[in-house]
């Protein structure tokens, strides 16, 4: 039986009343297309961080793009982000038509290092974009204290960090606004699609409405300025409805599985052994996925499959790295902590519903492959 690195069928099992409830809720509902079930999660989700404002779209990759747009990013101006992440972020950033810049990232804790945004902020930069990855936070206060200097708009990329906090702070709630994804693997996950931008501004929260309905403000066919068809689906929005309600208790199973593999593998650590995932001081983390770092991961890899047990990779290739970003002129060793760590980081298997037995499988067989390489 494979352990896979996520699995949603033991989710699916337990909560399988309430997600059919939620799908009939909204084939019962007679308004398919932004009705009362996008509006409602948008108001809980709103509440959740204690923001005015959440715009629900349909995915992840526009709720970034989007966002940049609502601020007035587009051609010629720079976005200040990173290269460890998921090729989306930077996708989102060129798709606005704006020129991504990037800076490294920190040897402990795999986030931007923030230490290096000042030096990388030109004329032409207008936004700063902080991944909020594998589940803990960007250190926020200097990048907020640079945009307030500077000028900037700060947009949060919370895809992988739903209800992650630093002293104390719900992750999306110090940017000008911030982005979400609700890819199924995500903490908060849908059944398919999904994403929204939260918000405290007003005037962000009308652009958003406008660029996800085609450009149009509330009379259809009337369109103000050119936007997207990027709406919320209405079956996912319910479902998410539901899963909000579990959204802690999910980040609950996940730090109970992100500790027993803490106590499980504690005597694999040290020079040259395995590194566990490190908690910045203030951030509350709460383990999108658990990445641990061995200098020979290809190799543990290729011989945990012989126990039946697929793991991931988060990432292998750093963004500046593609060729589809070649055009920005980042050679190799221009990002060398980012590419150091793409070639020895690795995602354990991760989700709430993970029963211990397939845990203490990964730990027993992670114990038998490092004894031997």
């Amino acid at each position: 039986m494979t352990t896979r690195v996520w699995d949603y069928l033991p989710e699916y099992e337990q909560e399988r009343a309430d997600l059919l409830a939620a799908v009939e809720t909204v084939f019962e509902s007679g308004q398919l297309i932004l009705g009362k079930s996008v509006q409602g999660f948008e108001a809980e989700y709103a509440a959740y961080h204690g923001v005015g404002h959440c715009v629900g779209v349909d995915n992840g990759t526009n709720a970034v793009k989007l966002g940049l747009q609502a601020l007035g990013i587009g051609p010629g101006d720079e976005v200040i982000t990173v290269s460890n992440t998921a090729a989306p972020t930077v996708v989102a950033i060129a798709g606005t038509g704006a020129t991504p810049v990037f800076v490294d990232v920190r040897e402990d804790d795999y986030l931007m290092d923030t230490g290096q945004v000042a030096d990388a902020v030109t004329p032409r930069t207008k936004a700063l974009l902080p991944v909020h990855l594998y589940g803990q936070c960007v250190d926020m206060a200097p990048l907020r204290r640079l945009a307030d200097e500077r000028g900037l708009a700060v947009l949060e990329d919370c895809a992988q960090a739903h209800g992650a906090r630093q002293n104390g702070r719900t992750a999306g709630t110090t940017g000008n606004a911030a982005a979400f994804s609700f890819y199924p693997t995500k903490v908060l996950g849908a059944y398919g699609d999904g994403g929204a931008v939260i918000t405290d501004d007003p005037g962000i929260d009308r652009n958003l409405r406008q660029l996800r309905y085609y450009g149009m403000e509330k009379v259809y066919y009337v369109v103000r300025s050119p936007g997207h068809n990027a709406r919320l689906d209405e079956v996912q929005a319910e479902i998410l409805r539901h899963k909000l309600r579990r959204l802690d208790s999910y980040i609950a199973g996940r730090r109970r599985v992100a500790n027993r593999y803490e106590e499980g593998l504690a005597d694999l650590t040290g020079p040259g052994g395995l590194t566990l995932p490190s908690v910045t001081e203030g951030n509350e983390h709460v383990y999108y996925v658990y990445v641990v770092r061995h200098p020979r991961r290809d190799e543990i890899i290729e011989r945990l499959k012989q126990y039946d047990i697929s793991l991931n990779i988060s990432y292998p290739w750093p963004v500046h790295t593609m060729s589809g970003f070649a055009d920005l002129g980042y050679g190799e060793g221009s990002l060398p902590v980012t590419e150091r760590l793409a070639g020895e980081i690795f995602s354990l298997p991760m989700y709430p519903s993970l029963s211990r037995d397939r845990q203490d499988r990964v730990i027993d067989a992670l114990h038998e492959v490092l004894a031997e390489v």
